[in-house]
């Protein structure tokens, strides 16, 4: 629940029609999504076999900083916080904001109610990881559910587009560039499986669990995504699912009318909660590790008798989300999620080659299938998708980047800290 959690949130409800936008095919749409699939199991693999290898608390922060040392896993850490978790968690807030809106009608303004779900939320977490897990677990089922019923209503009831001929030829340089551009969409709705890692250090068995979870988790997830890009581009055609602002509702408002975009609207709301209550339950792991290093306020490191959860690290993370909802600015640091984000899903890859160097003996409960194969093919489609994106959001990426180079003098002032605690 915490892996497919961390991956689905109300992207794939809108992100088929981008994909639509830059191939124009039923199969390029479809298979786009089983080609971002594989990436994903591929990563799954390399994580799987980074957690057996160290079951650490913070996960992919562990990762890298074991690997590299600790600026890269300070510089990770700094952008989860100001770019990566803190701008998703708060565009899908929004996302929230807006459908919960139209169901209930309320005078409130999206804002407000981003800030009171997020609030909500962090209160929950700060009880305890039970709570935590439990409404997550909770959501994670009626999110399945909202896509399931997406589907099969899709499938049965919505009439079916005539089949339209395809424009440009399988081999041609042009469709290649086309895929191109459509994996960033792909690549941006599949991520998500590293955060089920941060929190590998308050669970019983990691070695075991947490490799099954991402396996299982993750073809799940290649499993739902495929499925409602095969839906929509059936009952829309590639022309109307390009056209499309809302594929989901539009679907479904074919097969049922108004009711059935009312249901798809709660299924989203649903899908954006189930993603808010992952992110507030996983990020402030590694905010946790951080301080727990001397690279962080060290009262984020500290852990609630009670609760046993660090509950500041917590607070931490849903003030930082709230205030980019209020700001208004999440929308342009959603663009420059991807090209940051991938830097590091990269180096955490090729973190596996020097684990396996250092540690030839070392006895772990999972290996990666065909490695190197395997995990050169997931570094490789991590370099592939920076760049594909930096090329069509040069300026955005930019500004992504100086946000991650700010935290290099912020690294050495902790450092620097760390070494004379007077």
């Amino acid at each position: 629940m915490l892996v497919m959690g961390g991956i689905i949130g109300s992207g794939i409800f809108v992100t088929p029609a981008e994909v639509a936008r830059h191939v124009d095919t039923e199969f390029l749409v479809v298979g786009v999504w089983v080609l971002g699939g594989l990436v994903a199991l591929a990563a799954a693999f390399v994580y799987a076999e980074l957690a057996a290898r160290r079951p650490d608390v913070g996960g992919q922060y562990a990762y890298l900083r074991d690997a590299y040392g600790p600026m890269p896993a300070f510089l990770y850490g700094w952008a989860l916080l100001l770019v990566i978790q803190s701008g998703g968690m708060a565009a899908v807030a929004i996302t929230f904001a807006r459908y919960f809106g139209n169901l209930v009608q309320l005078p409130i303004s999206e804002s407000a109610v981003a800030v009171c779900v997020l609030g909500g939320l962090t209160l929950i977490n700060c009880l305890g990881v039970r709570s935590g897990s439990n409404v997550q677990s909770g959501l994670m089922v009626l999110k399945i559910l909202a896509i399931a019923a997406l589907v099969l209503v899709g499938l049965y009831l919505a009439p079916a587009v005539a089949p339209q001929p395809d424009v440009a030829g399988p081999g041609s340089i042009s469709t290649l560039a086309a895929i191109g551009a459509a994996l960033t969409p792909v690549m941006f709705s599949y991520g998500g499986w590293q955060t089920s890692s941060f929190v590998a250090g308050e669970m019983r068995n990691p070695q075991r669990d947490l490799a099954r979870g991402l396996l299982l988790g993750v073809a799940g997830v290649i499993i739902l995504y495929t499925a409602v890009a095969f839906v929509c581009v059936q009952a829309l055609g590639p022309v109307g699912l390009a056209a499309s602002r809302t594929p989901a509702t539009d679907v479904m408002r074919l097969a049922l009318g108004d009711r059935g975009a009312t249901l798809i609207a709660i299924g989203i709301a649903i899908s954006a909660l189930g993603f808010l209550s992952q992110g507030m339950l996983t990020a402030p792991r590694v905010y946790f590790a951080m301080a727990e290093d001397g690279l962080f306020f060290r009262s984020v490191a500290r852990v609630n008798p009670k609760s046993r959860v660090p509950v500041v690290a917590i607070v931490l993370q849903g003030v930082a989300a709230a205030a980019i909802a209020l700001s208004g600015t999440f929308g342009q640091i959603l663009s420059y999620v991807v090209s940051v984000d991938f830097i590091f899903f990269g180096l955490t890859g090729a973190a596996l080659f020097i684990f396996r160097r250092r540690h030839p003996d070392q006895p772990v409960s999972f290996k990666v299938p065909l490695h190197p194969l395997t995990t050169g093919l997931f570094v490789a489609a991590c370099a592939v998708t920076v760049i594909a994106t930096v090329w069509n959001n040069l300026t955005n990426s930019l500004v992504g980047y100086a946000i991650l180079l700010a935290g290099v003098p912020a690294c050495l002032y902790w450092q620097r800290k760390s070494r004379n605690p007077a």
